[in-house]
């Protein structure tokens, strides 16, 4: 499943998640990734912050299950202009958090920046904690989707909405979210809930 832009919708007040996910950026250094909670770097497009719902809505489902999140956009620790400083400090957290996840709209897949940071967590997170989050847009269809390759090489996160069955026993799949794996040389593709995921 890609999911389609707007999917994510928050229940919170925005700017009141926002302010809360901003003091908590500020606060990220390598020691947070020892914390009791897993924590999760999320990488996306700066411009794609412009959809705060679809954002927060995503930091929602995370906090949910659990999850401590970092956004390198929130962080005013940050320089003014990007400069080695910003890739420097952007490569320690990707090493420290827990997992990588990419909010991987469009934007983000064009982004260098966004591939870098990709590239940074496939040294350092693959496979077991890399997850792509597909996002299409309104009316695309999958095949439109422009990220489809990475799609055959990164674990992604999927929505199973309890009506799909397991193939090996044919049990029913809980509804939820799920971290799918690339189908292997078999045509199988291995799925874990997402809170199991963060948490391994």
């Amino acid at each position: 499943m890609i999911f389609q832009r707007g999917h994510f919708r928050s229940d919170r007040i925005q700017k009141g998640f926002v302010n809360e996910s901003l003091a908590q950026s500020r606060k990220f250094d390598s020691s947070t990734a020892f914390s009791a909670k897993p924590t999760v770097f999320l990488s996306h497009k700066h411009d794609d912050l412009e959809d705060l719902n679809e954002l927060t809505g995503f930091m929602e489902v995370l906090e949910t299950l659990g999850a401590k999140i970092y956004i390198d956009s929130l962080d005013n620790t940050m320089p003014d202009q990007t400069c080695g400083d910003t890739a420097r400090r952007i490569k320690e957290i990707i090493k420290y958090c827990n997992k990588f996840i990419l909010l991987a709209t469009e934007k983000a897949i064009a982004s260098h920046w966004c591939n870098w940071e990709l590239g940074i967590g496939d040294t350092h997170k693959y496979i077991k904690h890399i997850a792509l989050l597909p996002i299409k847009e309104v009316g695309e269809y999958d095949s439109q989707y422009k990220g489809n390759e990475y799609l055959e090489i990164y674990p992604r996160i999927d929505y199973r909405d309890g009506t799909t069955h397991y193939r090996n026993n044919g049990g029913l799949i809980p509804k939820g979210y799920y971290v799918c794996e690339p189908k292997n040389s078999e045509g199988i593709t291995y799925i874990t809930p997402l809170k199991q995921w963060l948490n391994d």
